[in-house]
């Protein structure tokens, strides 16, 4: 019987993939509507992506096979949401984060900016917080993370071996074989008073290099999920947004881009870091900020070591290289042309040069970072380069360029942009099944409810929702609810969009929340309780930033106290009397 068990439990994935769906069979037959059948595929795609039981990307594919079948889209309609603009910028996004990655500018960017803020206690996880999250920005949370904790627990591994050698003097035997004299009772008592005080010195020691290295542990896979926030590349579940917004609401004269992205996002990302870093500090510090900022001779002394750490590590680097120099420009051209292409408060060049009839920028974000990407394809990674060809002697041979197609193949990661794509999918069906207006329908009692009271329990239960599912997921499953609930109840879209979307990065209490998490806790030191504890608090301080923002600078940025003319349907009712305003009423 034992064995029985065993097998089944060795099958269960095989078993969860194959059950469930005749589980939800009579949704469909009792149901029979379009309404019906869309919701069937939604809560079986939410059920395989929760549980992981079939790869992520997928699980994302159904559509492609549900839709045609069940007479809601047709196969190519469904076909053109796998690869719309917003895949776009994420694969052009992707491509240059490569090539930064590939030639170590990243490391680079890193040892420098950790040489600049300092090695002290307090600052040298402000530091590493700080670099963080600005390769967070631009490249994967995952890449940075990656690359951050081994700098990390290098420099602790050189504190910590100082400190030793600092208290090595006081019990080295040589010390005592100097000057041999007889000890009485007395010296013998006070000698055990001062080996009971040097041991329990020892393992204080002890317990505050462990705390130690949990928080500077910590601080790295945070830090990562937070600098994600700042820009619209950052992290996949902002370009979700963008897609599910120009999917949804067509006419929204792409009121999320890069810049307008980046206005709202950013402050909240660095009130975020900084509250972060001052709660890590309390927690594993504690609350003496005199040896916490290095005042002191033996920290001082420690510092300097973990200073001539990351020097070392920086002088190994050598001189940049061509390639590296390279990448910078291009990198620096790109974020450049991203935020004045459309930057809305004054004329862009996407507005000037290459305008439609209604004067807005017909080149997009993801025009951009494709632009960037080819070039990066054309440029040699060396000037001149010519090197002797190994497999035709005689023959010269021309560098590699700066990105080539097998670094791509071996680092881009497709399942993401699947993942995407069945996002857009999913709430193309949803509008085209009228399972969207039936929702909105359901939730018009939320009229009622505050708005701010409204998005403070969504963002509440997207950050816990996102602690057991992939964010990406965690996004496309509640945006385009979100956005029929804002229609139904004559609000904004955004003010429920964006901070869910924002909340869904906010996975900073399991291993298994994201990526980072799990790199973290597997280099050791650390249990689920610690990061439990850790991120509990760190997750509520999120929401909260969140909702600051939201009902404050994010209500110029995007108009919030307003319900927009490209949010309202034929059947939406929303007469002057009954916006959902998010401003107070005086």
């Amino acid at each position: 019987m034992a064995t029985c068990w065993q097998g089944l439990w060795a099958y269960r994935s095989y078993l969860f993939v194959l059950l469930v769906p005749i589980f939800l069979l009579p949704l469909p037959i009792l149901v029979p509507s379009k309404e019906a059948y869309c919701a069937y595929t939604i809560i079986l795609m939410a059920l395989y992506w929760c549980t992981e039981t079939l790869p992520l990307g997928v699980t994302a594919l159904f559509p492609l096979i549900m839709y045609p079948l069940m007479g809601i889209m047709d196969a190519s309609e469904v076909s053109i949401e796998y690869l719309k603009d917003t895949n776009i910028l994420f694969i052009g996004g992707l491509l240059v984060a490569i090539s930064v990655e590939h030639w170590n500018l990243h490391k680079r960017i890193a040892l420098r900016a950790l040489l600049t803020v300092g090695v002290r206690p307090a600052l040298l996880i402000l530091g590493f917080m700080l670099v963080t999250a600005f390769l967070s920005m631009w490249i994967s949370n995952t890449a940075t993370s990656a690359m951050m904790l081994p700098i990390a627990h290098a420099v602790l591994e050189e504190l910590h071996g100082t400190y030793k050698d600092i208290e090595g003097g006081s019990d080295n035997p040589t010390f005592e074989l100097q000057e041999p004299q007889p000890q009485n009772e007395v010296t013998k008592s006070e000698n055990r008073q001062v080996s009971a005080a040097h041991s329990e010195s020892k393992a204080q020691r002890s317990k505050e290099e462990h705390l130690f290295n949990q928080g500077m542990s910590l601080c790295v896979c945070y830090a990562a999920s937070i600098g994600g926030i700042a820009t619209l590349t950052g992290t996949a579940p902002n370009l979700v947004l963008q897609g599910q917004m120009n999917s949804i609401f067509p006419q929204n004269s792409n009121i999320v881009n890069f810049a307008s992205w980046f206005g709202f996002a950013c402050p909240t990302m660095v009130i975020l870091l900084l509250l972060a870093w001052l709660w890590l500090q309390i927690l594993f510090l504690g609350f003496n900020f005199r040896k916490n900022f290095g005042i002191g001779e033996q920290e001082q002394e420690r510092s300097q070591a973990a200073y001539r750490v990351i020097k070392t590590q920086h002088k190994l680097l050598g001189p940049m290289t061509f390639a590296e120099k390279a990448v910078t420009v291009l990198f620096v051209m790109l974020v450049a042309l991203w935020f004045t292409r459309e930057p809305g408060f004054f004329q862009g060049w996407g507005n000037l040069a290459f305008a439609n009839e209604e004067g807005e920028s017909m080149a997009s974000d993801g025009t951009v970072a494709i632009f960037i990407s080819i070039i990066m394809f054309i440029v040699p990674s060396k000037f001149p380069g010519l090197t002797q060809d190994p497999e035709n002697p005689g023959r010269l041979k021309a560098p590699p360029s700066l990105l080539t197609w097998k670094t791509v193949k071996e680092k881009m990661p497709w399942n993401v942009v699947f993942l995407l794509g069945g996002g857009f999918a999913l709430a193309k069906g949803s509008e085209r099944s009228g399972l969207s207006e039936w929702l909105g329908n359901r939730l018009n009692p939320l009229q009622h409810v505050p708005p701010a009271a409204t998005a403070f329990i969504l963002c509440l239960v997207v950050a816990i929702f996102t602690e057991c599912t992939s964010n990406v997921a965690t996004t496309t499953l509640f945006l385009p609810v979100l956005a029929s609930m804002a229609q139904a109840i004559c609000l904004h879209p955004l003010y429920v969009m964006l901070p869910c979307t924002m909340a869904s990065s906010l996975a900073f209490m399991l291993p298994v929340a994201t990526p980072p998490n799990a790199i973290v806790f597997s280099f050791g030191g650390l249990k689920v309780s610690d990061m439990a504890r850790a991120g509990f608090l760190l997750n509520i301080i999120g929401v909260l930033i969140i909702m600051l923002a939201i009902n404050t600078w994010g209500i110029p940025i995007f108009s919030l106290d307003t319900f927009p003319s490209w949010a309202q349907t034929n059947t939406t009712q929303c007469f002057s009397g009954q916006y959902n305003s998010t401003m107070p009423s005086p």
